[in-house]
C-alpha cells in the first residue's frame, strides 16, 4: 500500500483513484454519473447508500461493478416478505462435536447489496440497524465483528407499493445518501442495448483495495473546514426543522418533521470528500449544496399540504440555498 508524505500529496491520490475507478466502471455502466459519484462518496466517507429507482436501470450491475472495481468481497441478499433476521445476520447451528458454532450470514461481507429492502418486514429491516451503526451483529448474545470497510448499497422500487414495508424514518437516518436513479438518455440508452446484445467481454482491473479505501476514509476526517462552511452545513440543517428560529416560512408550510443532527454530520463529511475527489484541500459552500440533496431528500418529511400541492423535497431543499 502506498504511503504518502504529506496530506496533499494523499488528497491528490484521492483524487487520481476516483478518476480512475469512474474510467473503470464506465467501461460497464453507461452514464449515470452523478449516481457513480455520490456512491463512492459515501465509500469513502465511510457512509451507506439507498439507491432510489424503477426496475431496470442497472442498480445491482453497478453495486457488482463497484466491488469488482475495489477488490472487496461482495455479496448480495435479496429481500423478500419472508426473509428473517438471521437469513442475513446469520446463527448457531450444533455441529458433529454437539457444540454450537455461529454460522455466518451473507452480512459478513466488503460490500452488501440490499436489494428490494422495503419487500421485508420491518422486524429483518432492523436487523440491519446494529451492522449499518456498530458495524458488529449480535447473535445468542455474542457480538461478531464485521469486515472492515462495511459499505451497506440498499435498492428501493418507488413505484410498487403493493406487497411493501415503508422504511422507517430511525432506519433511513442510517443511510448517508439516498441516490436517485433517473432513466438513461436516448443516447445513453443506445449505447447500453449496442453493448448488451453482443457477445462483449470486459475485464475490470482493481483500482483500489480495501486498506487504501480505509486510509481515504481516515484522510476525510483530517481534511480542514472553514468556520463559516461549518455554519453553513449546520444552518442548512437546522433550517429544516418546522416550527424552530431558523425554519423558513415553506419549511413551515410543507414539512412536519425536519433532519437531524447526523446530516449535518454527513453534510460535512460529504462536502469534504466532494472536494477532495475535485482535487480541493478543503471544502467551500459549493461543496456542501452539491452534496445536500442526497443527505437531506430522506431526512425530511412532507406533510399533507405538500403532498396535496405536489410539492417535493427537493424545492424545499433548494429553498434552503
Amino acid at each position: 500500500m502506498a504511503t504518502y508524505t504529506t496530506d496533499v500529496e494523499a488528497v491528490d491520490a484521492l483524487s487520481q483513484s476516483y478518476k480512475d475507478l469512474k474510467a473503470e466502471i464506465g467501461k460497464v455502466i453507461i452514464g449515470q454519473d452523478e449516481v457513480v459519484r455520490a456512491v463512492i462518496i459515501s465509500l469513502f466517507s465511510n457512509g451507506h447508500s439507498l439507491l432510489v429507482g424503477v426496475p431496470g436501470l442497472a442498480k445491482t450491475l453497478l453495486v457488482s461493478t463497484i466491488a469488482e472495481v475495489l477488490d472487496l468481497e461482495f455479496k448480495r441478499i435479496q429481500f423478500t416478505p419472508d426473509l428473517m433476521p438471521s437469513d442475513i445476520t446469520g446463527s448457531e447451528v450444533l455441529d458433529d462435536s454437539r457444540h454450537f458454532r455461529f454460522n455466518r450470514g451473507p452480512l459478513f461481507a466488503h460490500i452488501v447489496l440490499a436489494d428490494e429492502i422495503n419487500r421485508t418486514p420491518p422486524k429483518t429491516q432492523a436487523a440491519l440497524l446494529e451492522a449499518m451503526q456498530e458495524r458488529v451483529v449480535t447473535v445468542a448474545g455474542e457480538r461478531h465483528v464485521l469486515p472492515n470497510p462495511f459499505f451497506v448499497l440498499a435498492t428501493q422500487n418507488p413505484i410498487e407499493q403493493e406487497g411493501t414495508y415503508p422504511l422507517p424514518e430511525a432506519q433511513l437516518d442510517r443511510f448517508m445518501f439516498n441516490i436517485p436513479l433517473d432513466y438513461p438518455s436516448y443516447e445513453e440508452e443506445l449505447e447500453v442495448v449496442r453493448q448488451t446484445t453482443t457477445t462483449r467481454e470486459v475485464q475490470l482491473r482493481h483500482i483500489v483495495t480495501g486498506p487504501q479505501i480505509l486510509e481515504f476514509q481516515k484522510l476525510i476526517r483530517k481534511i480542514p473546514v472553514s468556520d463559516h462552511v461549518l455554519e453553513y452545513a449546520v444552518g442548512m440543517a437546522t433550517q429544516t426543522r418546522p416550527g424552530t428560529a431558523r425554519a423558513s416560512a415553506m419549511v413551515n408550510d410543507y414539512i412536519s418533521w425536519g433532519a437531524g443532527p447526523r446530516a449535518s454530520q454527513y453534510l460535512i463529511l460529504g462536502a469534504k470528500c466532494h472536494a477532495a475527489i475535485n482535487g480541493k484541500y478543503s471544502p467551500d459552500i459549493e461543496d456542501v449544496r452539491a452534496i445536500a440533496p442526497l443527505v437531506l431528500r430522506h431526512r425530511i418529511v412532507r406533510n399533507f399540504k405538500a403532498e396535496a400541492e405536489g410539492v417535493r423535497e427537493e424545492q424545499v431543499i433548494r429553498s434552503l440555498f
